[in-house]
């Protein structure tokens, strides 16, 4: 039975709908547990690197201290999504695999462009790629799609 129909037959009986908000009684998958704990690491290493670049714009000497400021502001901003979608992910809220799937999607393309690079972003782009091919595997793993109230869909 799908959840609009539950609602349905909840409101013709009188009874109480379960509100969406309450947390799920069995415990969570470790697989879910690792996909928010790195996708919450990868947001705070963004955030780390904006806070960098905006430090280094205000206070440092940069060549373009309002391209540093505001690539710092950027940065920043951009590392709200996967923050906000490792929280999901922990809360096991369904509509946090979404912003998951594409901060891990945009990551590849990051990856590249550092191992490119060479030196010790060689480093950098390997840990990221390693870490977004990783989220992409756990959040598409049956055990966390149901964990998130994510099924096969029904035919009728």
């Amino acid at each position: 039975m799908s959840s609009k129909q539950k609602q349905s037959a909840s409101r013709a009986t009188g009874t109480p709908a379960v509100a969406p908000t309450t947390a799920p009684a069995d415990p969570r998958p470790a697989r879910l547990s690792a996909a928010a704990a790195l996708t919450a690491v990868e947001g705070l290493a963004l955030a780390a690197m904006g806070a960098y670049m905006l430090i280094m714009g205000l206070a440092g000497s940069p060549d373009s201290p309002r391209q540093a400021e505001m690539g710092g502001l950027t940065i920043l901003a951009l590392a709200a999504l996967p923050l906000v979608a490792a929280r999901g992910l922990w809360l096991r809220r369904r509509w946090s695999r979404g912003p998951s799937l594409i901060t891990q999607i945009v990551a590849l393309p990051v990856a590249w462009t550092l191992v490119k690079g060479g030196g010790v972003l060689i480093a950098a782009g390997a840990g990221l790629a390693v870490a977004a091919l990783v989220v992409l595997v756990l959040l598409v793993n049956p055990t966390a799609t149901e964990a998130l109230g994510i099924g096969p869909r029904e035919t009728e």
